[in-house]
């Protein structure tokens, strides 16, 4: 990206909020737009500085962090990245069904969350390894889990949107899904957007876990 990623950081403990705008202020291409220290601020900043990224935290005061990022995505007001601790609670699979755009670990080393940042801004999801293990076998335990999509939904697609389901559903970014597909990573983009509306899915990260459940 040749612009600037502007984020705004939701948590409410100031000393780690502290040492999250430390770390992204250190990138250049990094600016922290703004700092909110529970939920409902967070959806306001959101609305009023219409920042790129949400960094959010999960647990917090007068509003969580599962509704603020409900609030924010439906409104599209920006993506949303989660902070989590490793022990994976129904907080994660709350910001999932509610458009999280991807999950991060807490002691996540810096270069990473950077990384992960810079990738949610060019609209492709993540989840930490440790996360992701968890994450799609306890999604994909009960019905009360479950993405809420029919198997029979995937006849809308069509074969390269199929594809390219397969290949987020292993993780591949666009630009690896464009070089395994021969196809040029705007076309991959198109594709992407098509088939998550088509699936009625609100992020890539669902998508990739409903290619899993399917075992496409």
């Amino acid at each position: 990206m040749n612009r600037t990623i502007r984020v705004l950081v939701a948590e409410d403990q100031s000393a780690v909020r502290a040492g999250l705008v430390l770390i992204l202020g250190s990138a250049p291409d990094i600016e922290v737009a703004g700092e909110a220290a529970d939920g409902e601020r967070a959806v306001e900043l959101a609305r009023e500085l219409r920042p790129d990224v949400v960094l959010m935290d999960v647990q917090m005061p007068r509003l969580d962090g599962v509704s603020a990022t409900r609030a924010i995505t439906a409104d599209g007001l920006a993506d949303v990245l989660v902070l989590t601790t490793f022990d994976l609670d129904e907080y994660v699979f709350g910001a999932l069904r509610a458009g999280a755009a991807g999950f991060l670990l807490k002691n996540t080393e810096a270069k990473d969350l950077l990384e992960a940042v810079r990738t949610v801004a060019r609209g492709e999801g993540i989840v930490a390894p440790a996360v992701t293990r968890r994450l799609l076998a306890e999604f994909a335990a009960g019905p009360g889990r479950r993405t809420g999509a029919d198997p029979a939904v995937l006849g809308a697609l069509t074969r390269r949107e199929r594809e390219v389901l397969s290949c987020i559903g292993e993780g591949l970014s666009n630009a690896e899904i464009a070089g395994r597909l021969e196809m040029a990573e705007g076309t991959v983009k198109t594709h992407v957007s098509r088939l998550l509306a088509k699936l009625e899915l609100r992020s890539r990260v669902q998508a990739a876990v409903l290619a899993q459940e399917l075992g496409i």
